[in-house]
């Protein structure tokens, strides 16, 4: 499945009134960490696809989402299910650490 880009605009639509549980990548193109992590979220975007949907959400594009959710530092995952913030991850992790906390809110 592949990992959808998603903005202001498309926010409720893709992420609160998905049907699947949705990883969201808040990032940004100057971020380091970001940069590390990508790979990461694409590989759980591949392995996980028909159960979580993933997303990306550029922080510099989108202040007002990043600001909503209280997003300080980058990059920060959150896993929504039905629409509620059931998991919230800061930092850079290696994937099995990532995997573990999505199959946890899974």
């Amino acid at each position: 499945m592949s990992i959808v880009q998603v903005t202001a605009s498309n926010f409720k639509e893709e992420v609160l009134d998905a049907e699947l549980p949705v990883l969201v990548d808040f990032w940004a193109a100057w971020c380091g960490p970001c940069r590390m992590i990508a790979p990461v979220v694409e590989q759980i975007a591949e392995e996980y696809g028909d159960k979580l949907k993933v997303a990306k959400l550029n922080v510099d594009e989108n202040p007002g989402i990043a600001s909503q959710y209280e997003v300080m530092s980058i990059p920060t995952l959150f896993i929504f299910k039905n629409g509620e913030i059931a998991t919230r991850l800061i930092g850079y992790m290696p994937k099995d650490q990532l995997k573990k906390a999505i199959d946890q809110a899974l």
